[in-house]
């Protein structure tokens, strides 16, 4: 009964950190890649596609769940591969180097894109 009461109360203060959350308050850190700066790279990627072309894009939210280091040099970006198996179009966010580390030295992030409706 004890844990539960716990549970509860510690779950019923933890929603205000929760509802505050959002990929625009996620800044880097000295530690971590904050998401804020991975999605305006894809949004960057994306409204230079979109200057190329006649297809519209549109930048979507990258995966909350991501946690990566601290890139050490500028982000990259480019077209996910379809070689990559992904079954719908989306924008690589590159680090290759991250800030030294024990998880990893550079990662991915991949970014999820959809057409804008087309208006004549």
């Amino acid at each position: 009964m004890l844990r539960t009461i716990l549970f509860t109360a510690t779950l019923a203060a933890c929603v205000p950190c929760l509802a505050a959350w959002s990929i625009d308050t996620d800044r880097s850190t000295p530690d971590k890649q904050g998401l804020f700066e991975i999605r305006e790279e894809a949004r960057r990627f994306i409204s230079l596609e979109n200057a190329k072309g006649s297809e519209q894009w549109q930048a979507l939210e990258p995966n909350a769940k991501v946690l990566v280091p601290r890139c050490a040099v500028p982000l990259q970006t480019q077209w996910t591969p379809k070689s990559l198996g992904r079954s719908k179009p989306s924008v690589m966010v590159i680090c290759a180097a991250a800030v030294p580390n024990t998880v990893m030295k550079t990662w991915d992030v991949h970014v999820a894109v959809k057409r804008k409706p087309h208006h004549p």
